[in-house]
């Protein structure tokens, strides 16, 4: 190590800006190598370098300040090779701010009867060619994401469904943990990447306490929670992830991974969670639905077609400032440019939604937020039971009003 590098500043630095004073949410600021990030954050989803239907330079005037990207797909197409000759994804897709890369372990559940998991590793069929084979171990899952050049990058871990039960729960936790350890020592660029260990242990809160025991004994800048949002049932969601967050640091950043619905991100801010992402935003849109504070609307429906209001009046996404309702009703899902259009305005309200955050948890407002967010999505009754409890569980009570 040369006496520049053992001076130079480390590659991530959070600082809790703001915390509210009746629940786990919090304000921070996360500086990357790219650019800071203002956390809670939602990340957008390019899982090959791109948003579908959303350019670069449109998610620069939305102010994304950090997206993310998949190793295992990045890492066979287009491969490392390109990569490391464009020097990493960042020249690539042409992306001057942060990028978070996923390990490659989702693929464990996503595509399980193509994967075979051992201690070794992953040993992947591709989808794109079956008979091409290729062994992802946690090891290579870091050299790749070493050429992909993220300024996040996560461990693989072993990942099973929520619904799991059994001594596979507990061996793929314990397996976890030992690959933190393998992917840290394999770790060539610590000096401008930072690894998040993720917290496993499925639904089983005392795997999940053990996990975060042995993985906070490790010399990381952040950590993930992960293996939620697979098919559990809401209540062991948030109660999972107010296990996690009651145990992770103050001091560091915690990411929820794969979750991207509005309620599930008002919930969790209050549980204390700093990071997000999801393909929700994006992914609907390709069906012609667009996202608001009172529930998402299907621009297919006929209700729309005379309708010359923008998809969201409060909204300054390029979208609703140019398009009505009306207009993209005729092109949703029968022009490709309507699932462009719908998904700038998708990730601008997402964006939008954790601003709004931000600026209730700084001005120690932030129940009475969480309060009008679900009077307005849920007006003149209650949320969900999981909601109310989740919520209850850090100070907020949700009521209806008394119309009488």
């Amino acid at each position: 190590m040369t006496a520049a590098t053992a001076t130079k500043a480390p590659p991530l630095a959070y600082q809790v800006m703001a915390k509210c004073s009746t629940t786990k949410a919090r304000v921070g600021n996360l500086v990357l190598p790219h650019s800071h990030v203002d956390t809670p954050v939602f990340m957008p989803v390019g899982t090959q370098g791109t948003l579908k239907g959303i350019l670069p330079d449109q998610l620069l005037t939305l102010n994304c300040q950090i997206l993310l990207g998949n190793t295992y797909h990045l890492g066979l197409r287009p491969g490392t090779e390109v990569l490391k000759k464009v020097g990493g994804l960042h020249k690539f897709m042409g992306w001057p701010r942060n990028i978070l890369t996923d390990s490659g372990g989702f693929q464990m559940v996503s595509l399980l009867d193509l994967a075979e998991i051992t201690e070794e590793g992953v040993k992947f069929r591709s989808p794109y060619d079956e008979s091409n084979e290729c062994m992802l171990t946690p090891e290579h899952s870091i050299q790749i994401q070493n050429v992909i050049g993220a300024d996040i990058i996560m461990q693989l871990d072993d990942v099973v469904k929520t619904t799991t039960t059994g001594p596979r729960v507990e061996e793929a936790m314990h397996r976890t943990i030992r690959w933190i350890d393998r992917c840290l020592e394999a770790n060539e660029r610590d000096h401008d990447q930072n690894i998040f260990p993720i917290v496993q242990g499925g639904l089983n809160p005392e795997l999940r306490k053990q996990c975060v025991a042995e993985l906070t004994k490790r010399a990381v800048r952040g950590f993930a929670v992960g293996g939620l949002s697979g098919g559990e049932s809401k209540d062991d969601f948030w109660k999972t992830v107010h296990v996690c967050t009651d145990l992770l640091p103050d001091d560091k950043p915690r990411y929820l991974m794969g979750v991207g619905f509005a309620e599930d991100l008002v919930v969790c801010v209050a549980l204390g969670i700093d990071m997000f992402d999801c393909v929700f935003p994006t992914r609907t849109a390709r069906f012609g639905c667009a996202l608001l504070h009172s529930g998402q609307i299907n621009l297919k429906n006929k209700q729309f077609e005379k309708d010359f209001r923008p998809i969201d009046e409060d909204c300054t996404c390029s979208t609703c400032t140019t398009y009505t309702r009306a207009y993209l009703h005729n092109i949703a899902t029968v022009e490709s440019v309507s699932s462009s259009l719908i998904s700038i305005h998708n990730v601008a309200y997402q964006l939008r939604l954790m601003r709004e955050m931000r600026e209730a948890i700084h001005k120690n407002c932030f129940p009475d937020y969480v309060r009008g967010f679900f009077k307005t999505l849920y007006p003149g009754e209650l949320p969900p039971g999981w909601v109310c409890d989740a919520l209850k569980a850090v100070g907020i009570e949700l009521t209806v009003e008394n119309k009488s």
